[in-house]
């Protein structure tokens, strides 16, 4: 039972025409069309297998885009003599830390907008802090007067940390102070600076390792220095015998040649200037930098694309099953119609041909039964044809050599 039920279950695939039914005049043209169809839809399924293939591999690479970080400097003072007058020096209480003259440097960073960017497209802008691997701000003071620490530094820690729109810095102090902001990316894929020696020839300063040594590879095919014996073999020219050290190396030590020549990435220096005696500007100082980083609104339109075609291939499926099963209903209609059309054409002949069709249906299955064909109709079969036929004779004599020989070895 359980068999039968796993055959009902089986999905019909076969959506093709019979042959026969095809060359009819009448059906023809449909039948052409139709084909042409299923050709078409073999082709379509091809390219759309393929996309998807694309898609899934874009998935797993990460898209990536180049955004714009806006870093805004801006600084308040306090406790300055132009602010507290003639009455300064005596509201000053050194506990509290009130009326010292101070300052305060404020480092904000936000991502600029995408223009003509669709509303639904848009996602939760990140954090600054998630931005930046270190920041390091070094101030050109005197120590001597100031020791509370001239270099401030941010790290990001191992641990997971609240994400930031900004820091802000308070020194006390009235003198003009220069400073120094270090600021150290976090992108995304990691960015390496090239060394001259392999970056004047690959013509790239700065890029991720996959990006430099698919640009070593281009190069490679550009000049034609594979080996066209030896595919996996690398020939060097005049500018790259310094870089290999020889006059060639194997496909599979790129990488390992090309990390010899990868170095982290310069920071980003900015420098800023406070002069606690004069009014701070009234808008902030901004500087724009370039982030290469994980393009989620890409990504987000690909999930989406990629749900929607879940959706369709859903629907597609079920149109598949029904075509499926009006092709077995074609199949089995033109199988009744040539029953029929041989029934009229010649009905007694059609009876004989059937019944002995059917005659042969029954002895093979009753022959293959606990019975081994005892049920048959013997007296009809001893009146048949049947042993009339040229293989009997030899057949008969095959049997009886086996049995006198049998019988002689007794």
């Amino acid at each position: 039972m359980d068999g039968m039920k796993a055959a009902k279950r089986r999905k019909i695939t076969d959506k093709s025409v019979p042959n026969a039914l095809a060359q009819l005049p009448e059906f023809a043209e449909d039948s052409q069309m139709y084909q042409s169809l299923l050709e078409m839809e073999k082709k379509l399924d091809w390219t759309m297998n393929r996309k998807k293939v694309e898609v899934q591999d874009a998935l797993a690479r990460n898209p990536t885009t180049v955004r714009t970080l806006r870093l805004f400097l801006s600084h308040t003072v306090s406790g300055q003599p132009w602010q507290t007058g003639e009455a300064g020096a005596e509201g000053v209480n050194f506990e509290t830390g009130q009326g010292i003259p101070a300052w305060s440097l404020k480092v904000e960073g936000r991502l600029l907008e995408l223009p003509n960017q669709r509303a639904r497209d848009r996602v939760p802008p990140r954090k600054f802090s998630t931005l930046i691997k270190r920041m390091i701000v070094e101030l050109d003071r005197d120590p001597t007067l100031y020791p509370d620490g001239n270099v401030v530094e941010w790290p990001r820690g191992p641990t997971i940390q609240q994400p930031l729109d900004g820091f802000t810095i308070r020194r006390t102090g009235d003198q003009p102070t220069k400073m120094r902001l270090i600021i150290y990316l976090e992108q995304t894929p990691e960015q390496y600076k090239v060394a001259p020696d392999l970056g004047n020839i690959l013509g790239i300063k700065e890029e991720s390792r996959v990006g430099i040594i698919q640009a070593m590879w281009n190069y490679i095919k550009i000049n034609g220095l594979q080996d066209k014996t030896d595919r996996r073999r690398i020939r060097a020219d005049d500018y790259l015998r310094p870089i290999f050290g020889g006059e060639g190396i194997m496909f599979h030590q790129l990488p390992e040649l090309v990390n010899r020549y990868l170095m982290p990435p310069d920071p980003v220096v900015i420098h800023y200037f406070i002069n606690p005696a004069q009014v701070p500007p009234e808008r902030p100082s901004a500087w724009d930098i370039e982030v290469k980083m994980e393009d989620t609104s890409l990504k987000n339109r690909i999930m989406v694309t990629v749900q929607s075609s879940k959706d369709s291939m859903s629907d597609l499926t079920k149109l598949d099953d029904e075509i499926a099963l009006l092709s077995q209903s074609l199949h089995n209609s033109h199988t009744k119609r040539q029953f029929l059309q041989s029934f009229a054409r010649d009905p007694t002949n059609f009876i004989q041909m059937w019944l002995a069709s059917q005659s042969r249906d029954l002895e093979s299955v009753l022959g293959s039964g606990p019975s081994e064909g005892a049920t048959i109709r013997a007296e009809e079969l001893r009146r048949s044809d049947f042993f009339r036929l040229p293989w009997v004779e030899e057949a008969v004599a095959v049997h009886e050599g086996l049995r006198l020989a049998s019988r002689g070895m007794q």
